[in-house]
């Protein structure tokens, strides 16, 4: 961990040193793509962080996973895909966000939730038939089919440690290394661990800024922390980090005369990733977001490029998660 002030850098990555053009081209728009639709336990577009919360807390039981209608559940795991990852990315890339998904959702129904409740409770996105056809017009056909292949060849599918399925847990861009589960839900999970992810850098939306007036941001820190006292006028010159993590996320930070976690400041803000710089210009308080998500788990970006670079869908997911195992879950 490392004491560091904040700085303002508005510096956006638009290149891809290792792919041409047109690849960089399709990447650009699978991004956006991610931005839109990647919310996996991951992130939720009305609330950030609420998905990842809910499932770092669920704890597994240990019970083997009924799956009464695996036609059924397969289907479902299709249309998560499809909602997670943009039909663009890699083969392999959809694979291994398949065996993710199947893993996630074979968690869950060993604590006794049904298909319906995951699609009710957002842990993660969902897509059916028609809000493919929505999405992707006069490609449906080849986008689906492509992801459909992609769950069929990886049916049944998941990731364990110590015989039970892992917390998988994924997010859109890492700010250039995953974190750790720890720095992320205060509680560890000896898989998901910070490792090197230097790919995410390129991507287009790697950093993004979020211009709020200081007024609106002091009002939103302080619904939350009403003790919060900063003087009007210079909000950035009142903040500052006291400690990052070894990924580059904030783990907390003062603000006026309160201590926020960085998590804190990026779910009360709606901000893209809690590692950030905050700068001011008259009453316009900028924050400048590296990554998108809470950074623990697979970079789906990153699993794109691994894919890119010749990876299989399981070379990927034991990059991102430590140690782990796979396992036919019927």
């Amino acid at each position: 961990m490392k004491r560091s002030v904040l700085f303002f850098s508005a510096a956006v990555v638009f290149s891809m040193a290792f792919a041409p053009a047109a690849v960089n081209s399709i990447f650009s728009k699978g991004q956006k793509e991610i931005v839109k639709n990647a919310q996996v336990i991951t992130e939720n577009s009305q609330n950030q962080e609420n998905t990842a919360e809910n499932s770092q807390v669920l704890q597994n039981s240990g019970q083997s996973a009924e799956i009464e209608n695996k036609e059924e559940f397969e289907e479902y795991i299709t249309g998560v895909v499809a909602a997670e990852m943009p039909a663009l990315y890699e083969t392999e890339a959809l694979k291994a966000q398949a065996v993710a998904a199947r893993t996630y959702a074979i968690r869950n129904i060993q604590n006794g939730n049904t298909i319906d409740d995951m699609i009710k409770s957002g842990g993660q996105a969902y897509n059916s038939i028609d809000d493919m056809k929505q999405k992707w017009g006069d490609n449906f056909d080849t986008y689906y089919n492509k992801i459909k292949s992609a769950v069929e060849e990886t049916k049944g599918e998941i990731m364990v440690y110590n015989g039970e399925p892992i917390l998988a847990a994924f997010h859109a861009i890492s700010s250039g290394k995953t974190e750790t589960a720890e720095n992320v839900w205060e509680n560890d999970e000896p898989y998901l661990k910070s490792v090197e992810s230097p790919m995410d850098t390129t991507a287009e939306d790697y950093t993004s800024q979020t211009v709020m007036t200081e007024e609106e941001v002091i009002s939103k820190l302080q619904a939350k922390k009403p003790e919060l006292s900063v003087a009007k006028g210079g909000f950035a010159s009142q903040t500052q980090v006291i400690e990052r993590s070894e990924a580059g996320y904030i783990q907390t930070i003062q603000i006026g005369n309160v201590v926020f976690t960085g998590r804190e400041v990026r779910e009360i803000l709606g901000l893209r990733s809690s590692d950030f710089t905050i700068t001011q210009k008259g009453d316009d308080v900028i924050f400048t977001t590296k990554g998108y998500g809470h950074g623990a788990g697979m970079s789906q970006y990153g699993a794109n490029c691994l894919a890119q670079e010749g990876k299989n869908y399981k070379e990927i997911l034991e990059y991102y998660y430590t140690d782990i195992s796979f396992e036919k879950s019927y």
